[in-house]
């Protein structure tokens, strides 16, 4: 008797989840093989490959933690570095994590960044 690999698609097909992870565990004790080192190598190029795409990166968002404890001060940075006014800026504050500059160079996001700890607040850049 023959089976083709479609009969035998059609036939994990209809397993459910547990059922099939028995078929695989008894499959990988009878040939003495392990269904993750495929997975694994597999993965591991793709690391590889993000890395690069990270050191290209050229706009930076900017984005506000949290106020500190010198909420005024952080105000009048964020109203001086988005132009906002006085009630958006503090509902910027208000409403933190928040985003205040996107999209911007890595020295505009680092300049941002350094302005806005000195007014007491908590900064990421992304």
């Amino acid at each position: 008797m023959s089976v083709t690999k479609e009969e035998v698609v059609e036939f994990i097909s209809g397993m459910t989840v547990l059922e099939l992870a028995e078929l695989i565990k008894e499959l990988e004790d009878k040939f003495g093989v392990s269904a993750a080192a495929p997975v694994a190598m597999a993965a591991a190029p793709v690391a590889a490959a993000a890395a690069p795409a990270e050191e290209e990166k050229t706009e930076f968002d900017v984005v506000l933690k949290a106020a500190g404890g010198n909420k005024i001060a952080v105000i009048k940075a964020v109203r001086a570095l988005t132009g906002l006014g006085l009630k958006e800026a503090k509902d910027k504050v208000d409403g933190a994590p928040q985003t205040i500059k996107e999209a911007v160079s890595k020295q505009e996001a680092e300049e941002a960044k350094k302005q806005l700890e000195e007014a007491g607040a908590e900064v990421e850049v992304k």
